[in-house]
């Protein structure tokens, strides 16, 4: 008998220890904390995780202690506002502890976007270089793994490291050469959390309840639902599509490969594979992008974000005029924070002609940017010379970094310095001329003509048009802190336009050698408009 009862009584021992994870789970911490992570100075930090129900999660950080109790699993604590230094530690004790290391506090920044953000160091101008010379533990970088989700998702798998020759060269070129920028003009610790999808639109980075909010976007979300409603057959016709890639055309080219290769001649480019069908697996899908690479960083403390996208927007550039703003206050709502830092890039040039001069995609799209100005705490890097006629990720990120860093410190960190190049302000007509003023001269306005002009010091890229509506190109000279346009076909001018082309040919900057941004001063109809 008191064998059976000992034998009872190891079985129900070892029960327990079996069932010990179901029954007592280890604190947790969001996958934003981890090593050499920055958190965000001056105001409260949210710091939060998953525990058992009400369990009591001490956080012990800069000396201050706070605790939560876990609800729903769930816990956050929020310590007051820290000042810029570390490396700190910081403990976070339940049932268990975990220490966090060679934490620092500082600036954090998101960058997001399309390509040219996720457009890496290794592939940017100069790059063994930028590599090479990047050993900063002031400067630490967080990569958000793609995601597209249906509903907003809750955490996010990733880890902050220290920017150095073997992390720089795979993170992204925008966004590390701005932090570079702000970290050595400020002199604290900057943080970078990089999140972007190469050829996404603005819609995928908005949340949905935004868009049904949105009439613009009532468009985008109609063809969404009729794309579900025939996923079924768009999924078959992609499957028949990919196993003929796979059993003809890769084969193909792979013979064809190595035929050139043994000849040596140049190796035909690899046919792309077939694209998922738009729906809930595509990255275009509306909100997509936003629950699975946007809110799982909510609420992480931050000042600011940055943005380089619009391409995929290009060919509804009036849309763009409120989904673009929309989306920017989307996200500070849903932040909590108000109106955070948001600076974005402006489009750069590239070759692709449109049907009429005076019709380009393009430069509706930078118009639509620059209307976004009138949201508060706002810049826009102008980069008119930084394009690539060939491609559409021009490699000089450097000078995009700047610019956006430039535009950050003039904007939210308030310092006295010039920030953007000359925009334009008003026109008046003086018999057969136009009087263009601009903002942001800084010492004055000047000619800086780049690689693809003659340099014979004149103004290029304005074009000047009557009631008619027909644009001729323009005399414009610079006189005083004005511009003035004339033509001799147009002697009652009532329009001017500056760089209204995809790939404009421009020169007109401030005396800080800041580019200004592409205009127009009519409202005439434009190609994209009801797109």
């Amino acid at each position: 008998m008191l064998r059976r009862r000992a034998f009872v009584g190891m079985l129900c021992l070892g029960l327990w220890v079996l069932a010990g994870p179901a029954v007592r789970a280890d604190v947790q911490l969001h996958g934003l904390f981890t090593d050499n992570m920055v958190l965000q100075q001056g105001m409260e930090a949210p710091v939060w995780g998953k525990a058992d129900e009400g369990e009591k999660v001490t956080v012990t950080f800069c000396g201050q202690t706070v605790f939560a109790n876990a609800k729903d699993g769930k816990w956050m604590v929020r310590l007051k506002p820290l000042k810029a230094g570390g490396p700190h530690t910081m403990t976070v004790a339940g049932k268990n502890t975990i220490e966090i290391k060679n934490v620092l506090v500082g600036e954090v920044w998101v960058c997001s976007g399309q390509s040219n953000m996720a457009m890496t160091v290794n592939r940017c101008a100069n790059a063994e270089e930028e590599v090479a010379n990047s050993k900063n533990p002031m400067l630490r970088l967080y990569t958000v793994p793609r995601r597209i989700a249906g509903e907003p998702q809750k955490n996010v798998e990733g880890k902050w490291v220290e920017a150095g020759p073997d992390t720089v060269g795979g993170f992204s070129g925008v966004g590390y050469f701005f932090g570079r920028e702000l970290q050595k003009a400020l002199k604290v610790p900057v943080g970078l959390i990089h999140t972007s999808w190469g050829g996404t639109p603005s819609e995928a980075w908005t949340s949905m309840p935004t868009l049904e909010a949105t009439p613009e976007a009532k468009s985008i979300l109609d063809r969404y639902a009729e794309a579900v409603k025939n996923l079924p057959k768009a999924m078959e016709r992609f499957e028949a599509a990919k196993e003929k890639y796979k059993a003809e055309k890769l084969p193909a080219w792979r013979k064809a490969a190595a035929e050139a290769k043994k000849a040596g001649k140049p190796i035909p480019r690899r046919p792309r594979p077939p694209r998922v069908p738009y729906g809930p697996g595509h990255p275009h899908r509306p909100a997509g992008l936003y629950n699975g690479m946007i809110a799982p960083l909510i609420p992480f403390a931050i000042k600011g974000a940055i943005w380089y996208q619009g391409e995929s927007n290009a060919g509804r550039a009036y849309q763009y005029r409120t989904l673009f703003p929309a989306m920017i206050t989307d996200w500070r709502k849903n932040w909590g924070e108000g109106n955070f830092g948001f600076f974005f890039v402006q489009l750069a040039p590239f070759r692709q002609p449109p049907t009429k001069p005076e019709d380009s995609a393009w430069a509706e799209l930078r118009e639509a940017q620059l209307m976004t100005l009138s949201l508060p705490n706002t810049g826009m890097a102008v980069i008119t010379d930084v394009g690539d006629a060939k491609n559409i990720h021009p490699t000089r990120k450097q000078i995009v970094g700047t610019r956006l860093a430039l535009s950050a410190r003039g904007v939210t960190y308030g310092e006295k310095i010039v920030h953007s190049g000359p925009v334009y302000k008003s026109m008046k007509v003086n018999g057969n001329k136009a009087v263009l003023t601009f903002d942001h001269i800084a010492g004055g306005l000047m000619v800086k003509d780049g690689d693809l002009m003659e340099h014979d010091g004149k103004l290029k890229g304005f074009t000047i048009a009557g009631k008619d509506k027909v644009f001729h190109n323009a005399s414009a000279e610079i006189k005083g802190d004005k511009v003035v346009v004339s033509c001799p076909e147009v002697q009652k001018p009532a329009a001017v336009r500056y760089g209204w082309a995809n790939y404009p040919i421009v020169n007109l900057y401030n005396t800080e050698g800041l580019p200004a941004s592409p205009f127009r001063t009519d409202n005439w109809p434009g190609i994209t408009q009801g797109k």
